[in-house]
């Protein structure tokens, strides 16, 4: 009889171990309760699932269901297309869950996943989460992965040549390998800190969204289906879109552009353009200068040309006449600064500075497309006239005239003559001669001067012409 007692309790614990070796774990509720929602599960909420019911399911969508656990999700062994999007997941492990295809695990606060061992996986979206590492190398059936809204600093899709889209927008990387992804139709990589961009191998590709990165050169020669191209807020200094003649929408605003040509053939089929926020753009180049580019942002932009020769890269610069006095103050400028040296090195000279020593003085002035310089005389003297011993006719703005200045009223005519003595020009003080005569140019000699004064004093002399 005890024999018989103890043959029962052995044969009840079996058959409890049975029993629950068909159900699966489903600690969360929301999980359980969105499963019996679905007919997999009934209530009462127990916190086990008839892992019958669940293990030959091929598609599971729980997205929006406040699920903080997902354990039990292993047992979906014949699960093809997952959706857990949009919930508090902070783990999710889907290493048992090999039959994979599709994966929608955004809007969670997953910190780390493994889809390593899903070979078969083609689409993965896991944006709006805390991922700060991605291995997806032996995913190399993907042909959609959007992991935007991470903190991912680097993500290597160089071993998935399939990849039709590609999107990681707002994360930290600063590069990004896309040259053996010849099939990539969109990619998004706006909002990180991407520096060099190659899109050569790139044929196939479509959409560009780029903005807000460090970028400041990329060649698009090679991309033909181009429709959408969104480069603002980088650092492109010239940007050639004439290859890309299917473009429909384009932003290159707020970059530091200096041309953009814009010539593909196809300028009607532009549905939006905005090139805002250029400072040092002064002209486009277009299909056709008349057509209507009322459309077009900046709104007020009219400096459309057909061609790149037709566009000067212009740089403002101050210019002054040379000076001849006792001590000279700088005035103020309105575009570049003062140096002792031209190329802008040297010293630095400041407004207001006041100089008491003959040199040349250098306005240069910079932008991130060219550059530009002026510069002036200052002689510093203590005497009431001065004659300059040469000139440089030219037309370079230093040295065009030959001017005799007279600061203090003393002197009545100015003569000047060739070595042969015949009058070339009579002219008053503080008046320059400009090496013509006749309205022909006069050659590289020595030239002689007769200044008069008022008291009848005569003053003889020469200078030099040079060209």
């Amino acid at each position: 009889m005890r024999t018989k007692n103890v043959v029962c309790v052995y044969s009840f614990i079996m058959l409890s171990i049975c029993g629950l070796s068909q159900n699966t774990f489903v600690p969360d509720d929301n999980f359980e309760q969105a499963l019996i929602d679905l007919g997999f599960d009934v209530a009462p909420l127990d916190d086990l699932v008839p892992t019958a019911n669940i293990n030959t399911i091929t598609n599971l969508d729980v997205n929006s269901k406040s699920i903080s656990d997902l354990t039990g999700i292993e047992d979906f062994t014949a699960l093809e297309v997952l959706n857990c999007e949009n919930n508090l997941l902070s783990v999710l492990d889907v290493t048992n869950n090999l039959s994979l295809t599709q994966l929608f695990c955004s809007t969670n606060n997953i910190s780390s996943i493994n889809i390593s061992p899903l070979l078969d996986l083609q689409i993965f979206w896991c944006l709006n989460n805390r991922l700060t590492t991605l291995n997806t190398t032996q995913n190399t059936k993907l042909i959609s992965l959007v992991c935007g809204n991470n903190l991912l600093t680097n993500l290597d899709v160089t071993n998935n040549p399939l990849l039709n889209v590609l999107v990681f927008l707002n994360n930290q990387i600063s590069s990004i390998d896309i040259s053996k992804n010849s099939t990539l139709s969109t990619l998004n990589c706006s909002n990180n800190f991407i520096t060099n961009l190659n899109i050569s191998n790139n044929q196939n590709l479509v959409n560009l969204y780029c903005s807000n990165n460090q970028i400041n050169n990329i060649n698009t020669s090679q991309n033909p289906l181009l429709y959408i191209i969104d480069l603002s807020f980088n650092l492109f200094e010239a940007l050639d879109l004439s290859q890309n003649s299917q473009l429909s929408e384009i932003d290159c605003s707020n970059n530091n552009l200096c041309t953009l040509n814009i010539r593909n053939g196809n300028n009607n089929s532009i549905n939006a353009f905005n090139f805002s926020n250029n400072a040092n753009l002064n002209c486009v180049v277009v299909d056709n200068t008349t057509a209507n580019h009322s459309a077009w942002q900046p709104f007020l932009f009219t400096n459309y040309v057909t061609s790149q020769n037709d566009c000067n890269v212009f740089v403002n610069i101050d210019s002054f006449n040379d000076y001849v006095g006792v001590s000279y103050t700088l005035p103020t400028l309105n575009y570049g600064a003062y140096y002792t040296a031209s190329g802008g090195t040297g010293n630095t000279l400041f407004a207001g500075d006041i100089i008491n020593t003959s040199q040349t003085i250098y306005i240069y002035n910079e932008t991130v497309c060219s550059s530009n310089e002026s510069s002036f005389n200052v002689l510093i003297t203590t005497d009431d006239y001065y004659i300059p011993k040469y000139f440089t006719p030219n037309n370079d703005g230093n040295h065009d005239l030959w001017l005799v200045r007279d600061f203090v009223n003393n002197i009545k005519t100015v003569t000047i003559f060739d070595h042969y003595g015949k009058l070339l020009k009579s002219l008053p003080p503080n008046v320059g001669w400009n090496g013509t005569f006749d309205g022909k140019l006069m050659e590289t000699n020595d030239y002689w001067y007769v200044i008069t004064f008022y008291s009848g004093d005569v003053l003889r002399g020469h200078f030099t012409l040079k060209r």
